[in-house]
């Protein structure tokens, strides 16, 4: 009886695993055959297979990559400094912070606490006008800074960092370590940090696909192209097609849109063995 259970049970799992599945991997399914079509062949061949007139992926690459003097490349650019720059920093605060937070005990630790838990629940749309506000009074708006800087703050990985820290750093080693007379920063650099490694590419990549994705703090805070990420770039040369005398470039956003993909797919596929190692920390109790 128990059996039969067990076997319903796992083939309703496995059916509800294929249909996420097929889910997932539909749109990229999509993504990848359209951009092997020609602008003409979009319309005329079905969505979910090859048009049998051309395979135009390398010159769709090409075009991407030279049209209107090459700005794709320099949306790349863009997307990767406020990658490195915002979700780096972000992660490397997170770390700190939450270290900090979980092995230092000081007046006040239970209200930071909460407020982290707070910012955690405040969505990032709702702080996008206030920000755009104060960048404005700054005299950042259009300039890299106002995108790195809001980047830079990231509750939900302040939290991950101090919630794994809490299980992966035993308070007797950090406490071993002070007696045999290792300054704090060495204790953290030598001792913590190796442990925190899986936590830390965790946060790290949340922090990557959160700012490579990012749209809408751009979108407010950005007028010069120049300065674009990937994301509104590529909106920009959709919307040319509902403009007066615009040039319909549809095979370049889908090419464009393959393009931004797998800088993501790489990273997740390098790091998916410390991803995941990183999710699990603190599920079993030694």
């Amino acid at each position: 009886m128990a059996k039969g259970i067990r076997r319903r049970r796992s083939a309703l799992l496995t059916a509800l695993t294929g249909i996420v599945l097929i889910y997932s991997l539909v749109p990229l399914v999509w993504l990848v055959l359209n951009a092997t079509k020609t602008q003409e062949g979009l319309f005329s061949s079905f969505g979910l297979w090859f048009d049998d007139g051309r395979f135009a992926l390398g010159d769709n690459i090409r075009q991407t990559l030279t049209y209107d003097d090459g700005i794709f490349l320099r949306w790349l650019g863009n997307t990767l400094l406020y990658v490195v720059a915002g979700a780096g920093g972000a992660t490397l605060l997170a770390v700190l912070a939450g270290y900090g937070l979980a092995t230092y005990d000081f007046p006040g630790r239970r209200g930071v606490f909460a407020t982290v838990i707070g910012a955690v629940a405040v969505p990032g749309t709702a702080l996008a006008v206030p920000t755009f506000l104060m960048f404005s009074r700054l005299g950042l708006t259009d300039t890299p800074w106002a995108v790195i800087v809001p980047s830079l703050i990231s509750p939900f990985g302040l939290y991950l960092m101090w919630t794994f820290t809490r299980e992966a750093v035993p308070a007797e080693i950090i406490e071993a370590a002070r007696m045999d007379g290792a300054s704090e920063l060495r204790t953290f650099y030598r001792i913590a940090v190796p442990m925190l490694a899986p936590g830390i590419v965790t946060v790290l990549l949340f922090s990557m696909v959160a700012t490579w994705n990012n749209y809408f703090l751009p979108l407010i805070m950005l007028r010069d192209p120049d300065w674009y990420p990937l994301t509104l770039g590529l909106s920009a040369w959709n919307a040319q097609a509902a403009t007066a005398g615009g040039q319909p470039v549809f095979h370049l956003v889908i090419t464009g849109s393959l393009l931004t993909v797998l800088p993501l797919l790489a990273a997740f596929l390098l790091l998916q063995r410390y991803w995941q190692s990183g999710l699990a920390a603190g599920s079993v109790k030694q």
